[in-house]
């Protein structure tokens, strides 16, 4: 399996797995927006898992120099449980950890339990936070 940054024509395989990890997405997640935004600023944050010609997951990563963050960690249905999501992540840490990052900070919906028992089997731990936001 190769992970590998975002290339340009890897748009249409994203946009699908997107469309499918991420059902309920508001719009201004989707790939027609986030993918350009992400492009404009650390491009070499992201990144696509590729065990054959087809995209199979994703995770972009940002650093402000203080903290990480990972974002749209999404592994296709038919790939799950094969490495491919811990991978993912691992490639996204390591470059952070290139730019002297030593914290990462990722979000889960409320009630995804498979997603935070996901994280937490390799070394993520629920911390007692309140996430919150502002739509400008």
């Amino acid at each position: 399996m190769q992970i590998r940054r975002y290339q340009d024509s890897d748009f249409e395989g994203v946009d699908r797995l997107w469309r499918e990890a991420f059902p309920d997405d508001p719009p201004r997640n989707q790939a027609a927006f986030a993918i350009p935004a992400k492009l404009a600023f650390q491009p070499d944050f992201f990144f696509v898992a590729c065990p054959d010609d087809t995209i199979a997951g994703t995770v972009m990563a940002g650093y402000d120099g203080h903290r990480g963050w990972l974002y749209a960690v999404a592994v296709g249905e038919q790939h799950r449980r094969s490495g491919i999501g811990t991978a993912l992540v691992r490639a996204a840490e390591s470059a952070l950890h290139g730019l002297g990052c030593n914290k990462i900070n990722l979000q889960v919906r409320a009630g995804n339990e498979e997603v935070t028992a996901f994280y937490t089997r390799i070394g993520y731990a629920v911390e007692d936070r309140i996430s919150l936001g502002r739509q400008i």
